[in-house]
């Protein structure tokens, strides 16, 4: 029989390496300490948090505008309301024709390029409304602190 000396062992396989790393960092707390010194991460992390109470803050604004301007019509007499519909329909109107002039009139490279960055602001809207959604957050926060 042939022995080996107790120093004298296997070498560990590269997955019995990574166990005892990681059992190691999990010991010593490692990646916590990577996670909190990790400004980026941790700023990304933050940037999500902020963007996902914009997002709320802004459908409740919606609400609450939605409430308010239903409850001001409410109040509004017979003759302001028959006036505001006649400037809506003259508005509409003038919007038509001024469609027609731009159709007729504006070279075909500038209505391009026009609709172009119409659609542009059509596909970016819901950045615009988060951003809208921040700004108003930060507004209502400095309003509460000054109170």
């Amino acid at each position: 029989m042939t022995h080996t000396p107790a120093d004298q062992h296997t070498p560990p396989t590269p997955a019995e390496l990574r166990e005892q790393i990681e059992q190691t960092r999990h010991d010593l707390g490692v990646q916590d300490l990577a996670d909190r010194t990790d400004a980026r991460a941790r700023a990304q992390q933050r940037a999500g948090q902020l963007k996902e109470q914009a997002v709320v803050k802004a459908a409740e604004l919606k609400v609450q505008a939605a409430k308010s301007a239903s409850q001001v019509q409410d109040k509004l007499p017979a003759p302001v309301k028959e006036k505001a519909a006649q400037a809506a329909a003259q508005a509409r109107t003038a919007a038509a024709k001024a469609g027609q002039v731009w159709e007729e009139k504006a070279p075909a490279s500038v209505q391009d390029r026009t609709a172009q960055y119409a659609r542009l602001a059509r596909d970016s809207r819901s950045v615009l409304l988060v951003a809208g959604a921040g700004v108003a957050v930060l507004w209502l926060t400095a309003r509460r602190r000054k109170s």
